[in-house]
């Protein structure tokens, strides 16, 4: 059941990346405001380039405990995008509005699950 749920974080992670080479400017639009508009899309690809090679290095037992530690990192790092995402939502009323507050604590879980591929 344990490498049922590597290979599931593996896929997804891979299909969360290549989501961001297919649809950017959705990733865009939730860039904090603090960093300039000029490296966006950027670091949109470089998140999605990131996502893509982590998920390929859980596979790999010997790769494994890096790529979700730096799972854990990326995912830390991307938070402040989702905080500006519920942001956006609440400003514009969008009726979606309440699917980013639950996507707020989501982030913590998906840090828990990389977290126990550490083997801690």
């Amino acid at each position: 059941m344990k490498s049922v749920g590597l290979y599931f974080m593996s896929v997804f992670y891979i299909a969360a990346g290549i989501y961001h080479f297919i649809k950017p400017k959705g990733y865009v639009r939730i860039m904090p405001l603090l960093i300039p508009s000029s490296w966006h899309l950027q670091l949109v690809y470089i998140s999605g380039a990131c996502e893509i090679l982590l998920g390929l290095l859980l596979i790999p037992e010997c790769t494994r405990m890096f790529a979700a530690w730096a799972i854990i990192a990326l995912l830390i790092a991307v938070f402040p995008a989702n905080i500006q995402m519920t942001i956006n939502y609440f400003q514009y009323n969008n009726p979606y509005k309440w699917l980013t507050l639950a996507r707020l604590p989501l982030q913590g879980l998906l840090i828990y699950w990389a977290w126990t591929v550490t083997g801690n």
